[in-house]
């Protein structure tokens, strides 16, 4: 028994228009089936995407207010040539500079139109063949926990596990890396940004999220009432979801 990510959720106050962005930036389109604007790979939607983590952007009423998201995403890049180009490109998409303290470092960091921050990462040999989200990364206080608890709940594979950084990747070793990065500063408000998992086919749902509370989740009302989806949070209090298959 396992999970996988699918999205990754993001909310905001014009869904449209983030959604826009994210598949300009992506070069991936952004389809409207319901309430939500999904951002997923040109040719049609495709959920669940058997590669790519996609983007569910959700409208929700309220601006964002925390200084920095405790989660954020990395693009990946091939060349310095197109890295140039890759800022250049969400600069004029209106993408804005993100002072997140991170001094002088050779990648760019960005916040999204509504301020949700990202990074446009110079040429890595590790991201090479991730398509263009990179990684996803998570903000934590201890990452050989995170790494326990998500090595635990996915089928992802353990590329890299220290007291600064944990990488997990798919076992396929293909689409982005979920990466867990100690940061000193701690969770105070709801996570702006989130990951949706979903069981494989012939899983049963309820026994994953009872699994994933043994291994330290916890359940989260949001009011989400009666819903097909699970909300939970992990042991440091980031919030995600399980999600039904169709």
């Amino acid at each position: 028994m396992a999970l996988r990510p699918v999205q990754v959720n993001i909310k905001a106050l014009d869904s449209s228009a983030v959604g826009r962005f994210w598949a300009e930036a992506l070069g991936w389109s952004a389809y409207s089936p319901g309430v939500t604007t999904y951002v997923g790979p040109a040719g049609g939607p495709v959920w669940p995407d058997p590669v790519a983590v996609c983007i569910d952007v959700v409208p929700v009423p309220e601006p964002k207010t925390a200084t920095k998201n405790r989660v954020h995403l990395d693009l990946a890049t091939t060349s310095a040539a197109h890295y140039a180009e890759s800022v250049a490109r969400v600069r004029a998409l209106g993408a804005t500079p993100a002072l997140v303290g991170q001094g002088d470092v050779p990648w760019t960091v960005l916040a999204d139109p509504e301020g949700n921050e990202f990074c446009v990462l110079e040429p890595r040999d590790i991201y090479q063949g991730t398509g263009p989200i990179a990684a996803v990364v998570v903000d934590c206080e201890d990452p050989r926990a995170m790494a326990r608890f998500w090595g635990e709940a996915l089928d992802w594979t353990l590329h890299e596990v220290t007291d600064d950084l944990a990488r997990l990747r798919s076992a396929k070793r293909n689409g982005p890396y979920l990466e867990f990065l100690r940061t000193p500063d701690v969770k105070t408000v709801p996570d702006r940004v989130h990951l949706d998992l979903l069981p494989y086919p012939g899983d049963d749902k309820a026994a994953e999220v009872a699994r994933l509370r043994t291994l330290g989740a916890t359940d989260l009302d949001l009011g989400q009432g009666d819903v097909p989806w699970t909300c939970l949070t992990d042991p440091e209090g980031h919030e995600f979801c399980v999600c039904a298959l169709p």
